[in-house]
């Protein structure tokens, strides 16, 4: 990640720059290794495919403990958003703009701003009901005063109209796109190897690996093997749980944490995977499900928000792989029975998978269709001049 990235300029001399041109705000961990997730990774792909189709991309990291920063992460946004010139066309990371309309709000009416919404704020598993109803009610403000919203797949686009009484009009979907991968050659290439199972999400408990490791236990007397990649950072006392439960059903030595990947750490080990899976409690997308997609690699998720268009249909209509019902163990398990123990169920998914793969839209889609929201704000931002 990080590639092409253009050098921090002044805010207010980047909006009267000629041509097209967009001040991008992210949060600060938007290049962290240690913690990758599906936002972070949109964020710098499409900061480094709109240079490619004419855009002018200017890049501001805010450092904070997003959704809920100090004062001094508070201070540095208002910086960015007051020194803009009026006029301009800001996209604003929904992690660092949905929480603080006190910041952005004002701004509203002189700025072009576009909030990109990777996950509504309340919809964070574990926050208390407090919380969850503060964070709704702040991203409410913030995404009804700004000129247009981005949701990453139809399913989220509705959820943000329905659940904070947007005007659909202002609401766009720019799903992410997959790269072309190389197939996967898989762990079960032989009749002697357990097929190896892949999980691909920050250990936290929307995610609910506490829940996929029941379901592995319940399948404990099939061949398998399971990775689990995943930053391991963002809720250790989650974490520890995790671990104690793998010990606890003795899967010690089949379950294996490993820790964040990206690059070609995590294509490998995409390219060593038979099955993905994932026991999300909430997605708006699931950008995994397409990578692994784009590995002629099949998928067992929960059927959760945006993840069955993630997932989606090969050309005969049949799932590349199967969807069960969020938060229940025993459905992901017998799922994932199936799977393990129907030769034929296998070669279906991964027929489907593979159909599915060739289907998957580009990277430089999502960045079109993005830019289509941002070009017509432009065009109002210089009717308005």
């Amino acid at each position: 990640m990080g590639e092409l990235r253009a050098a921090p300029v002044n805010p207010s001399a980047a909006a009267t720059m000629t041509g097209r041109s967009v001040i991008v705000v992210m949060p600060g961990g938007v290049d962290d290794p240690s913690a990758p997730s599906g936002g972070n990774t949109y964020d710098r792909r499409v900061c480094r495919d709109l240079p490619r189709i004419g855009w002018q991309v200017h890049e501001y990291a805010v450092a904070g403990t997003w959704p809920q920063p100090r004062a001094t992460a508070r201070t540095e946004l208002a910086r960015i958003l007051k020194e803009s010139a009026d006029g301009a066309v800001v996209l604003l990371d929904g992690l660092v703009a949905c929480a603080v309309p006190d910041i952005v709000v004002p701004e509203a009416e002189r700025l072009y701003l576009v909030v990109l919404v990777h996950l509504p704020l309340g919809d964070e598993t574990g926050l208390s009901p407090a919380t969850a109803t503060a964070l709704n009610a702040a991203e409410r403000r913030t995404l009804q005063a700004v000129a247009a919203v981005v949701a990453t797949s139809d399913w989220a686009a509705g959820r943000l109209v329905s659940h904070h009484g947007l005007d659909p009009g202002r609401v766009h979907v720019a799903a992410p796109g997959a790269d072309t991968a190389p197939l996967a050659t898989g762990a079960a290439t032989g009749t002697d190897r357990a097929p190896s199972l892949l999980c691909v999400a920050s250990v936290t408990p929307r995610k609910g690996q506490l829940q996929l490791v029941e379901s592995l236990a319940a399948v404990a007397d099939l061949p398998w093997n399971c990775v689990c990649v995943g930053g391991l950072g963002q809720d250790p006392g989650y974490v520890t749980r995790l671990r104690e439960l793998i010990e606890r059903c003795g899967l010690g030595d089949r379950v294996h944490l490993v820790g964040p990947r990206s690059g070609t750490e995590l294509s490998a080990s995409y390219a060593a995977a038979d099955l993905l899976l994932l026991a999300s409690h909430a997605e708006t997308y699931g950008m995994v499900a397409t990578e692994a997609l784009a590995h002629g690699v099949p998928v067992l998720a929960t059927a959760v928000g945006g993840l069955p268009e993630a997932v989606g249909h090969a050309a005969d209509k049949g799932v590349p792989g199967l969807l069960v019902p969020p938060q229940d163990p025993a459905a992901f398990a017998s799922a994932l029975r199936l799977w393990l123990g129907e030769p034929d169920e296998r070669r279906r998914s991964k027929e489907a998978a593979m159909a599915r793969r060739t289907a998957l839209a580009a990277w430089d889609t999502t960045s079109r269709s993005l830019a289509a929201v941002l070009e017509q704000l432009r065009k109002e931002s210089q009717e308005a001049a």
